[in-house]
């Protein structure tokens, strides 16, 4: 399978936007571990459709005028992957959720390691807010992107108050 892609500036680093056909499939950080997310072959193609869209609504979202995303999107995961990829969608924007409320959320409450597991794979990074997952205590916990990127989304987000402790629970 072919994937076509493009690369974004944004302020936690260069971005590889990846499509499959006319769906975002992935959102790439600049030191992505190569494993994290399968992909096919990737071919370079910055006026795919789908990708011009996703580049200028993360841009928007980085300039703190989107707080959502309308974009199609195609996760290529296992069944509970896409379980917890899908609750992760489910977060709204300046919330944040535990690791285990996700795992209640998707009707396995024991499986908050596995969550975290899935969590840690999400191919379409900020479109699915994988950072919006932090620990019980409201630790900021594991990010594929690194804790700075994943504070920064946060506090654009308006997650962190005064204290520097995370709102939104």
């Amino acid at each position: 399978m072919t994937f076509t892609f493009t690369t974004m500036a944004s302020p936690v680093g260069e971005l590889k936007l990846v499509a499959n056909g006319s769906r975002l499939a992935a959102i790439l950080w600049e030191n992505d571990k190569p494993n994290r997310v399968r992909l096919g072959s990737l071919s370079e193609a910055p006026d795919n459709p789908i990708l011009v869209r996703a580049r200028q609504q993360l841009t928007e979202y980085f300039a703190g005028t989107r707080n959502r995303f309308d974009l199609e999107l195609d996760f290529v995961g296992t069944d509970f992957q896409k379980k917890v990829w899908q609750a992760l969608l489910t977060i709204p924007f300046g919330e944040t959720r535990s690791y285990s409320q996700i795992a209640e959320q998707i009707g396995n409450p024991s499986a908050v390691r596995a969550v975290g597991a899935a969590n840690g794979k999400n191919p379409i990074s900020i479109v699915a807010p994988c950072h919006r997952v932090i620990g019980a205590s409201g630790k900021l916990t594991g990010f594929a992107g690194g804790l700075e990127a994943k504070e920064l989304l946060l506090t654009l987000e308006g997650c962190r108050g005064k204290t520097g402790r995370l709102e939104g629970f």
